[in-house]
């Protein structure tokens, strides 16, 4: 690997995946940095996590001056607050590249401006492709800037490609693990609580991507995502529930081979590899134990128990709009839910309702899907407000 140390701006420092991403770093300071540390209100983490590593500069994007304690950052480190101190931050000349961990739609502007600025980009916010997937790899390919996912499943599938050539694809297996109601039936589920939906069997997530994986949700937007990063047809994608989440995701190729990566279940991986490609370093991952007897299940989706993933396939298939007014949707959906403002099986129908309602373009501007965006949130709060749950209001979406 090469000897020059990586200068790193980290979106999202005090959620699952900045901390993970700063354990990573800390167990490489010879050839690695933080520059750039980022939160929207936690500034107290932050304050803590810049103690620790000096960086350059942190952002708060949610707050202002005011609402932080005098003195709480270290002399040494910058502190700056919007979204354009953000923005500003990424694209700096030193910064080599810019790991995305924020939640949600919130994360696409930090990550357009470092396409923008051609930077190599660690992909955790999976709702930039979601919301944007054709306008963020044509700006892509235009910067040089290089998309390297973070996820577990897509960085599995960035892997494994490596086996074989583009057009030697043909399809991709993205694992899901089924979440904490793969067991339950239809009436259990109809009744989950949001306790219950937070208790994930394999994975320690922040509560948004936890309730996703609960409806399969993430698994959804994970179909649209590797639609776009990896410029495949929706045809060429599946969904197949592994509960122990040690196959992370898989490429069948046209001979019928299929090439698979194997690890035991900790987002540390996925992050050291997208700071490292193409080059591989001693992990701080845990590693397979095979003294131990251990196996494999693999078992389809149910569907009907899980309409959520049907949206995924549809949206995938679309294109265009679909993609960012399915992600407001949920977005809105999921905090009412977490709130015990509606019942767990109305989070996709809520989602359907709203994407029945708007009005598809299939070749959008950036401007267009930011519109669309802050329409679906309104229409979805308008849906939670109804007593009568069947569809969204007849306000007409932004052309």
């Amino acid at each position: 690997m090469s000897t020059t140390r990586k200068h790193i701006a980290l979106l999202g420092a005090t959620g699952s995946i900045g901390t993970s991403c700063l354990d990573v770093v800390r167990a490489h300071t010879d050839s690695m940095q933080v520059d750039v540390l980022t939160a929207h209100s936690n500034w107290q983490k932050l304050a803590k996590q810049a103690a620790d590593f000096l960086p350059k500069r942190v952002v708060l994007t949610g707050l202002k001056q005011d609402d932080v304690a005098a003195n709480a950052f270290p002399a040494a480190v910058e502190v700056e607050f919007g979204e354009e101190a953000l923005a500003e931050a990424v694209v700096a000349a030193d910064i080599d590249i810019v790991i995305t961990g924020i939640v949600g739609a919130a994360g696409l502007r930090g990550t357009w401006a470092a396409i923008e600025a051609g930077k190599r980009i660690g992909l955790a916010n999976k709702e930039t492709l979601v919301v944007a997937g054709s306008l963020v790899t044509k700006k892509a390919a235009e910067t040089g800037a290089k998309l390297i996912p973070v996820d577990s499943e897509h960085s599995a599938i960035f892997q494994a490609l490596e086996c074989g050539q583009a057009n030697e694809v043909a399809k991709i297996i993205l694992t899901a693990s089924g979440g904490p109601f793969r067991t339950w039936s239809a009436e259990k589920i109809a009744a989950a609580t949001p306790e219950s939906a937070l208790a994930h069997p394999t994975w320690d997530m922040g509560p948004k991507i936890t309730i996703d994986s609960a409806t399969m949700m993430n698994k959804a937007l994970e179909i649209i995502e590797a639609r776009w990063l990896f410029n495949l047809e929706a045809s060429q994608i599946d969904v197949v529930v592994h509960p122990q989440s040690i196959v992370h995701s898989m490429v069948e190729f046209v001979d019928g081979s299929v090439m698979a990566q194997l690890s035991p279940p900790d987002m540390k991986l996925p992050i050291q590899y997208a700071i490292t490609w193409p080059d591989r370093i001693e992990g701080v991952s845990p590693k397979f134990d095979l003294t131990q007897t251990f196996s494999l299940d693999f078992e389809p989706p149910d569907l009907e128990r899980f309409p959520a993933l049907s949206l995924g396939f549809e949206v995938a298939e679309q294109g265009g709009t679909a993609g960012v007014v399915l992600n407001a949707a949920n977005e809105i959906a999921v905090d009412r839910f977490l709130h015990s403002k509606i019942a767990f099986t109305e989070i996709p129908r809520l989602c359907r309702s709203i994407l029945a309602s708007h009005q598809f373009e299939s070749d959008p501007t950036l401007d267009q899907l930011l519109s669309l965006d802050k329409w679906a949130r309104q229409e979805a709060l308008r849906w939670t407000s109804l007593t009568s749950h069947h569809s969204p209001s007849l306000t007409a979406p932004p052309c």
